[in-house]
């Protein structure tokens, strides 16, 4: 072996010369590599992290799982002082992570008022279940292609109904169509009379005209002969669209029902019947749409509102809808597998960019939280005759938020609403606060999906920065869906946020 100083051109080896030549970058590449992966988090992200996070919040550690963050603290170690994350696990165990790892974890997430098992330290169970994921998700992709490459040569339901069924509901909207509705109209009306399965994304901002593209593909469905499923993420929007496709669809004779949990046993053993009799056209629901009792006469078409809010379970079962039926995705924040099928041409894609006609912009306000402010913008939305939304996440405190807030404006008619109510309070409650009973509702995250309430224009977001940026424009996109001119403020904590 020799040393030779020279320019470190890339190494080389010669059979022919038995030399084998190594710059220092063929010799130290894999430390240099490791010394690059071990890096500490930037500031930025290690601040922005912990704007995100509070003692109780549940965290996960790519290495043990699921814990439980239960204080940040200062330690010295080795004469070095740092801070750390003192996150507990099942039983005693705790571990402390210094919050240059915090690349590490990740706060969990999980549907309003569950709350997660806790993973045990000395246990192989956190790693058997990474791996399982992953074994599920080659899985998964793998049954995707299967299912999409059987749709591509299975033959569909070509829809055929007469067109003067089409011009006269088209008629009987009580708008003017924008360019892009009156487009995307025709592209599934298209997909529907092709002998082929569609299976359609149609992706348009909140309060753009989504439903009422649903609607037109239902009524062309229904008046081919066959029936249609609307399935919704949240009870509270099943009984809006019953609402919305009722007033739109019963003057031509259209049968629409509902199916959720808020219906009495009777009532869902009537809309069972009326389904495998073919006297129920038009079937709105939950997941419950998709139980094992439910059967359909002549199912031709399902839509799906925001798909990306369905479980695990939910969404195998709509893999087996897809392989049969006409399928049309309706969303507003599309997740990135949903948006990389449509774009790689696995489904096909719609958009609806043009807002409806005179619309004005929302103004948006972001700034921190101050009570006299939330005094004026309240006081000034119920002066014009209109309602507000109070948006404060936190169910422990609801209760007291909506006491302070009575105590600032006893004239104001306060309620609030979570998920973890009883459905028929909730469902209540949300129904008096439409009819104009309640001034101000202070809610969970549970008025994000598809409300819609025109005399709603003022929405007070608390503790903002606990959201993210596709909750926040959703949040949003439940105020200024007429013609009056709304306001948005997202206050924050300015001791919580990242800097």
């Amino acid at each position: 072996m020799r040393l030779v100083e020279a320019i470190p051109w890339d190494g080389f080896s010669s059979a022919m010369m038995k030399l084998v030549l190594l710059t220092d970058k063929e010799i130290f590449a894999p430390l240099i590599e490791k010394s690059v992966a071990s890096k500490p988090t930037p500031k930025k992200r290690q601040l922005a992290f912990l704007a995100q996070i509070e003692k109780g919040d549940y965290i996960v550690h790519t290495d043990y799982g699921i814990g439980k963050l239960t204080d940040i603290t200062t330690m010295t170690v080795n004469g070095v002082a740092r801070e750390y994350l003192i996150i507990k696990y099942a039983g005693a165990d705790k571990i402390y992570v210094p919050v240059d790892q915090i690349d590490k974890i990740s706060k969990y997430i999980a549907p309003a008022g569950e709350k997660p098992v806790l993973s045990k330290l000395n246990s192989q169970s956190w790693k058997r279940l990474v791996s399982q994921i992953k074994k599920e998700s080659q899985e998964f992709a793998k049954e995707l292609l299967d299912l999409y490459a059987k749709r591509a040569l299975k033959e569909g339901i070509a829809f055929d109904s007469p067109e003067f069924w089409e011009k006269a509901l088209a008629d009987s909207f009580a708008y003017q169509e924008t360019p892009d509705q009156e487009q995307v109209i025709q592209e599934i009306i298209s997909d529907m009379e092709q002998p082929k399965p569609m299976d359609r994304l149609l992706v348009a901002d909140v309060g753009f005209g989504k439903t009422e593209v649903a609607i037109r593909a239902a009524f062309k469905a229904v008046t081919s002969g066959f029936q249609v499923a609307v399935l919704a993420p949240t009870t509270i929007l099943v009984e809006q669209h019953l609402k919305t496709f009722t007033d739109r669809l019963s003057p031509f004779g259209v049968n629409v029902a509902a199916l959720s949990r808020f219906r009495s046993t009777t009532e869902q053993k009537r809309v069972l019947a009326g389904l495998r009799a073919r006297e129920i056209d038009v079937v709105v629901g939950t997941h419950r749409l998709l139980s094992k009792d439910v059967k359909f006469a002549n199912l031709g078409l399902v839509v799906i509102d925001e798909e990306q809010r369905f479980g695990v379970r939910h969404k195998e079962k709509l893999k087996m809808l897809r392989a049969e039926v006409d399928v049309l995705s309706l969303t507003a924040t599309p997740i990135p597998r949903t948006l990389n099928l449509a774009l790689s041409g696995i489904r096909d894609i719609s958009t609806i960019e043009t807002p409806p006609l005179h619309r004005l912009p929302i103004q948006t306000t972001v700034a921190p939280f101050d009570m006299d402010a939330v005094r004026d913008a309240l006081l000034n939305e119920i002066k014009r005759g209109g309602q507000v939304y109070f948006v404060h996440n936190r169910v422990a405190t609801i209760a007291s938020m909506t006491n302070k807030l009575k105590e600032v404006l006893p004239e104001v008619r306060f309620v609030y609403a979570h998920g973890q109510m009883p459905e028929r309070l909730l469902a209540k409650i949300m129904e008096d606060f439409r009819n104009n009973q309640y001034d101000c509702l202070v809610a969970s995250t549970i008025i994000e999906n598809g409300l819609d309430n025109p005399n709603v224009n003022t929405l007070i977001v608390d503790n903002s920065s606990h959201f993210g940026l596709s909750q926040l424009h959703q949040l949003r996109g439940r105020i200024g869906r007429g013609k009056v001119q709304a306001y948005a403020y997202f206050y924050y904590n300015p001791g919580k946020l990242a800097g």
